[in-house]
């Protein structure tokens, strides 16, 4: 049984920074041989892509949405067997709920639809 575990919510302050982590388990490979997608979704509104980071071997390539360009970082840590999205300068819209994917596509702006594994996600509230 695959598992796909976000960690690092909570609330934050305007302007304040948050790392989440994504890791799993259940995975034979190594989650460097996946493309992985980070995605948020706010109260009321749909789930959209946040950014996503490519395979090592395809070259690991990023992708942010418009909205996060600048303040949000993807990143992994192959030896931990975990991805990171470090989110700074955070504004009252970053809140909502953000949740991993495995195994997708990162060509672009992640879009849900193009993800198989995904985790529970983990709430992150924006709020002074």
């Amino acid at each position: 049984q695959f598992h796909v575990v976000e960690s690092g919510g909570g609330l934050v302050q305007p302007g304040g920074s948050v790392r989440l982590s994504c890791a799993a388990s259940g995975f034979v490979q190594p989650l460097d041989v996946y493309h992985i997608g980070w995605f948020r979704q706010a109260p009321g509104k749909e789930r959209e892509g946040v950014s996503c980071i490519g395979s090592t071997g395809s070259g690991g390539a990023t992708y942010y949405a418009d909205s996060v360009k600048g303040r949000f970082t993807v990143s992994r840590n192959i030896t931990k067997n975990m991805v990171y999205l470090e989110m700074n300068n955070l504004k009252p819209e970053d809140t909502g709920i953000y949740h991993c994917a495995i195994n997708g596509l990162c060509t672009h702006v992640p879009r849900v639809r193009e993800y198989m594994y995904w985790g529970q996600g983990t709430q992150v509230t924006v709020s002074s």
